[in-house]
């Protein structure tokens, strides 16, 4: 008998195998798609101000609701995942994706507008939080952790160089039908997601893990500044006299740069000490959002978006990584409340960051503000338990 199940462990480690591929690809999936709807009306600002009749800091209102929910959701979609599974998770977050989307194409206003966004919020929230644990479900380690960060960074960064272009034949509604389109195509590999065994038993909750905090302070700092500079560096770049086109370019690079450099980061993650290069990634930040508010040529500006987006990527899978060592037995939830910290500095910035853009600055001293608080981030980091 010994010898006959010996005889059928390839085969069903070949399975395993399989279904692991599976829910390794859905989670990049649902984590791309999703966070499409991160920066894409910021992408637009002007356009969308001018259509819905309001100023450019209202439409910073849209981006704050989406946050509003996905800050909400992210500890209850963590707890669902460690005693339910991602898959369940991802499904909702699709559905969320969809009809907040639909609803916004229907021009409802700004008001309507607002609770649409916050539906997609809901989906985008457990997109990451599910897609994460998709991946690390299916075996993957902090390189594929990583790989699955780059997949998010995809998603917004494409989103700020892509939609502004597509607003010359879709106007207005550009930002809505690619969110709605990008979150059913997260259907297809989802669908297929099915039994993953689940790690996490769903044990005592997070939140009264301090352990935690640093490590979302340090996510707070990295990802959620990258995100508030992100939704506004096109506007920013448009004032200095670049057209839609260079600013969506040049402003991209702060995420899409993380496309490169999350999965190097996880890559790194077992190779060097996460500490110095932490340290490295925020002094970077600092210095590329200083960049950006110095109103030089381009190529200082694009130049200055690279680095804060070198910083937004390369600490992600270590910090992740330490989080999930932290509580392995609530993996799922680790994930989600130090994400919680990152949403929850996106949610109060992004539209802070709008009004700079009704003062005399013309949203320099966002930028400005961005850098101190990069720098602030270094204090957390010698608490973190990397």
């Amino acid at each position: 008998m010994p010898v006959e199940r010996n005889r059928l462990s390839p085969s069903r480690g070949a399975l395993r195998l399989s279904t692991s591929t599976r829910g390794v690809i859905a989670g990049l999936a649902v984590g791309g798609c999703l966070s499409w709807n991160l920066s894409n009306v910021g992408a637009v600002a002007d356009p969308l101000a001018e259509h819905y009749g309001v100023s450019v800091a209202a439409i910073g209102l849209l981006t704050g609701a989406l946050f509003v929910t996905q800050l909400a959701v992210q500890l209850p979609a963590g707890r669902s995942a460690d005693r339910f599974g991602a898959q369940r998770v991802a499904f909702g977050a699709i559905a969320a994706g969809v009809l907040g989307n639909l609803v916004l194409l229907m021009d409802v206003g700004v008001e309507l507008g607002l609770v649409a966004r916050a539906v997609v919020g809901l989906g985008s929230g457990a997109a990451f939080v599910g897609g994460l644990d998709l991946v690390r479900a299916g075996g993957g380690g902090a390189a594929l952790q990583g790989l699955f960060g780059g997949s998010t960074m995809t998603g917004a960064g494409l989103a700020l160089m892509i939609v502004p272009p597509l607003t010359d034949a879709t106007s207005w509604r550009a930002p809505y039908w690619s969110g709605a389109l990008l979150a059913l195509v997260a259907l297809i590999p989802v669908l297929t997601a099915s039994g993953l065994p689940r790690i996490g038993r769903a044990g005592p909750w997070v939140v009264h893990d301090r352990a935690l905090l640093p490590l979302g302070a340090l996510q707070a700092a990295t990802f959620g500044l990258a995100v508030i500079a992100g939704n506004w560096v096109v506007p920013l770049l448009e004032r200095q006299g670049v057209d839609s086109t260079k600013a969506g370019l040049a402003g991209g690079l702060i995420l899409v740069v993380g496309i490169l450099t999350r999965p190097l980061g996880g890559v790194l993650a077992a190779r060097v000490r996460p500490r110095p290069l932490i340290t490295a990634a925020l002094l970077a930040l600092a210095t590329g959002a200083l960049l950006l508010a110095l109103r030089g040529p381009l190529l200082v500006s694009a130049l200055g978006a690279f680095l804060v987006g070198l910083a937004a990527g390369l600490p992600f899978a270590m910090i992740f990584a330490a989080a999930q060592t932290l509580r392995p037995d609530a993996p799922a939830g680790a994930i989600a409340l130090v994400n919680s910290c990152a949403v929850l500095v996106i949610l109060v910035g992004t539209p802070v960051a709008g009004l700079a853009f009704e003062l005399p600055s013309d949203g320099r001293f966002a930028f400005v503000a961005i850098a101190v608080l990069a720098a602030a981030a270094l204090l957390p980091l010698r608490k973190a338990r990397l």
